[in-house]
């Protein structure tokens, strides 16, 4: 007996005017964005913003978040994160889906350091939109402005704010960072290889501490985006 074929997923839209649209870069952060790199003397605390599937896990399922392979040294790898930069979570995934991923991968004490965990429900879109297949944004203004994440900043009490200037999206998807294109590290989707090539968790790590060392990260990335060596020793 031949097997039902499964059901074709819509093509992903764009959002419509009502959930913002298509987002273009300010000039502002362009100009920004433009500026020659500079090292500081020391690391400091950067804002590191992680996506979830196709970046740290593979859902081979959409209806059953349950069930996910994780990327190679994913656990290892975000509790250094945690302990080292200040981590937010961004997903465009269902709050009830993603918080069932994250009890799976991040132990309860490491869930607590994490500053911010925003699901489908943070990106500004419409009921209709909720609903259906469109593109997500990741507007990084939303995450800054948000009084909980800006209290996270190591210098807050004397005015700093995070900014282009300090914040990394890691995500698989560069449309997703269309607002601020050069604070993307862009890494490969993850499809649930267990036996990836190229570590490619372990060098964004160093790209992280190498961005940690940056007086302006939108500068540095829009010089020297990330990109997998594939002759990378652990």
């Amino acid at each position: 007996m031949s097997k039902r074929p499964l059901p074709e997923r819509q093509p992903i839209v764009p959002p419509s005017k009502e959930s913002g649209g298509i987002p273009e870069p300010t000039l502002q952060y362009l100009r920004l964005a433009s500026a020659p790199p500079m090292i500081l003397p020391h690391p400091r605390k950067i804002l590191v913003i992680f996506d979830l599937n196709g970046t740290l896990l593979h859902r081979p399922s959409p209806t059953n978040p349950r069930l996910f392979v994780e990327r190679p040294y994913t656990r290892t790898f975000l509790e250094y994160c945690i302990n080292t930069f200040t981590v937010a979570i961004w997903s465009s995934t269902r709050p009830e889906n993603m918080y069932k991923m994250l009890k799976q991968i991040l132990r309860p004490e490491l869930r607590d350091k994490v500053i911010a965990v925003w699901g489908r429900d943070k990106f500004g879109l419409t009921p209709e939109d909720y609903l259906q297949r469109v593109q997500c944004y990741k507007r990084l203004t939303y995450l800054w402005n948000d009084p909980d994440v800006a209290e996270a900043h190591p210098d807050y009490a004397t005015g700093g704010r995070w900014s282009q200037l300090d914040t990394v999206l890691v995500d698989d998807s560069a449309e997703k960072s269309r607002s601020e294109p050069y604070n993307l590290l862009r890494i490969p989707e993850f499809e649930g290889d267990s036996f990836e090539p190229h570590f490619v968790l372990p060098q964004v790590h160093d790209y992280l501490n190498e961005c940690s060392r940056q007086a302006n990260v939108s500068a540095y990335i829009r010089q020297k985006p990330f990109a997998l060596s594939s002759t990378y020793i652990l």
